[in-house]
């Protein structure tokens, strides 16, 4: 089990484009869109929006780093139908770094009710049903703080420089 707390990485370099708003997040592609075949467009999405990828793996979560990730739901009724479903398979974790990436990252991935997720959205676009909803991703910057460090260890996230972040941020 991982520990609860994380600092983040360090930042880009003081004076960097990246260096005011530069932020992690936590995203997962859930074992139903793992099944699907859908991590690649979604990884493309936070790509092509300009994110960096700092940390990914696949794995097979227990019920121990669920009920850490999940603590929040375990008194809710659905919670035990949420373990099946987030135990039925492998998913993939994944550190996202940008500006403003949590808020930008919620907005992408749309309604956690598919029904209600915008086109264009991951779930508007990939999700069919509520229960089965393709990705979570954190929804403060506080919150990805605490689940990065649930689902990561700190040597498991890689400091490294984009090229693009001039063309990506501006100056």
């Amino acid at each position: 089990m991982h520990h609860a707390s994380f600092s983040p990485i360090p930042k880009a370099a003081a004076g960097s484009v990246l260096a005011a708003g530069c932020v992690s997040t936590l995203v997962l592609v859930k074992p139903d869109a793992v099944q699907r075949r859908l991590v690649g467009d979604v990884i493309g999405r936070f790509e092509r929006r300009g994110f960096k990828l700092v940390a990914m793996k696949l794995l097979q979560a227990d019920r121990g780093l669920l009920d850490q990730h999940y603590q929040h739901l375990q008194q809710k009724p659905f919670y035990p139908a949420l373990l099946a479903y987030m135990t039925s398979g492998p998913l993939v974790a994944m550190v996202w770094e940008g500006y403003n990436v949590v808020r930008s990252t919620r907005a992408m991935v749309g309604d956690t009710d598919s029904a209600k997720a915008a086109a264009g959205t991951i779930r508007g676009d990939l999700s069919m049903h509520v229960s089965r909803n393709v990705v979570h991703a954190s929804d403060s910057v506080e919150t990805a703080l605490k689940e990065i460090g649930f689902w990561f260890q700190r040597d498991e996230l890689v400091a490294w420089e984009c090229g693009d972040s001039q063309y990506t941020y501006g100056p």
